[in-house]
């Protein structure tokens, strides 16, 4: 059960364009992809940055070059849920925690002042699963957000829904307490789901991807990593 003191919400926060920052090929669908074919669909202009082409996955290794496939994966993941336009940058994957924040940051600050964003959308702090480049990704983001003064918006999982993740699939989700998001969201999720279909080399077996989404249901969480000016929690 939600916190009586949080309410179902029907939007996502107003912006006129949005900066995805992700760690790797997937990311954007499979934990953003609501969220991003939402936003679009409310009339926001949506950008994706994703530092790594995800050639370390052990999913899909014996589809040649990995790297190249989850390229063209994202770039057909990315037309299904209507992004405007996507930077995929070259950093190795399963080593972006190795990166020096400050360099992280440049490219991030390039996308978001060329698209004119104001609104950064990230995984939550702790990466979701706790994969390091998820984290660095997000810190990375809101450093960049620091020094351009922007909001910084992550999706969050709620803990009842790790809890169950990772007891029947000895994972490592990073879940928060209802009083920890702000609100929570109503989506539909027929373009995420199209968009997941185009991540061949990863979604083809992946029990715990189904497995989570159907334990969120229709809804997904949100906190503010930082606020809009003047903006209050949800109440």
């Amino acid at each position: 059960m939600e916190s009586p003191t949080k309410r179902l919400l029907d939007e996502l926060p107003d912006a006129r364009s949005v900066l995805v920052v992700c760690a790797h090929p997937d990311d954007e669908s499979f934990g953003l992809g609501a969220a991003l074919a939402t936003l679009v669909e409310s009339g926001s202009s949506t950008t994706v940055l994703c530092f790594t082409h995800g050639e370390a996955s052990t999913l899909g290794a014996d589809s040649g070059d990995l790297g190249r496939v989850r390229a063209g994966e994202l770039a057909a993941a990315a037309s299904e849920l209507g992004v405007g336009h996507v930077d995929l940058l070259d950093y190795c994957d399963g080593r972006l925690a190795e990166e020096k924040l400050d360099e992280l940051t440049v490219p991030i600050r390039r996308a978001a002042e060329r698209a004119m964003v104001d609104l950064l959308l990230v995984f939550d702090e702790g990466g979701i699963t706790g994969h390091p480049d998820h984290c660095r990704a997000t810190e990375a983001g809101i450093a960049a957000a620091r020094e351009l003064d922007l909001p910084v918006l992550a999706w969050a999982l709620p803990q009842r829904v790790t809890e169950v993740l990772n007891s029947e699939f000895s994972a490592g989700f990073v879940g928060r307490r209802d009083e920890e998001i702000d609100y929570f969201v109503s989506v539909e999720r027929t373009r995420q789901f199209r968009a997941i279909d185009q991540h061949v080399s990863q979604a083809t077996d992946n029990p715990v991807l189904g497995r989570r989404l159907e334990l969120q249901g229709n809804r997904e969480a949100f906190r503010w990593l930082s606020r809009p000016r003047g903006a209050t929690m949800c109440q």
